[in-house]
């Protein structure tokens, strides 16, 4: 099965080795990609385990494992990507379906690496993507028309 991160690669090749804890992420980006594809599969240990600690606040197991299965994820889009030392930020579009209406969290994450591992500290919401047009290339990357797959 291809990877719901958006990879083209084999989930068992990408963000798997990552949510079994036999590999790290090695930049912000790939943490970012793994986080998204934990919550399309429901991973909240991993969720949990990859967000820093002093950020997670009162955060639980149940509510990520919650909103992962109330939530239809439909493709993720890294819009942007930084890295300064030990800290980075990703900007990126999440898509999902809600009430058949496809939607999008936009945000600016930032991260932290520590001990050589790196984490979710917080994000910042950023004003929210219009839809493609119905002729523009559809957002998961089929090379078809988004009126002719996901619109």
């Amino acid at each position: 099965m291809l990877c719901p991160c958006g990879s083209q690669t084999d989930y068992s090749l990408c963000c798997q080795p990552l949510h079994l804890g036999v590999a790290h992420a090695e930049t912000p980006k790939q943490l970012m990609a793994s986080r998204y594809c934990a919550f399309v599969m429901d991973q909240a240990d991993y969720l949990l385990a990859t967000h820093h600690p002093d950020f997670r606040g009162d955060l639980t197991r149940e509510e990520l494992s919650e909103s992962a299965q109330t939530t239809a994820w439909h493709c993720l889009q890294i819009v942007d990507a930084t890295v300064t030392g030990d800290v980075g930020e990703v900007e990126f579009k999440a898509w999902y379906r809600e009430d058949k209406r496809l939607q999008a969290l936009h945000e600016r994450s930032r991260f932290s690496r520590e001990d050589g591992l790196w984490y979710y500290r917080d994000g910042e919401i950023q004003p929210s993507p219009t839809l493609p047009g119905r002729n523009d290339a559809c957002l998961c990357g089929s090379g078809k028309k988004f009126k002719r797959c996901c619109g």
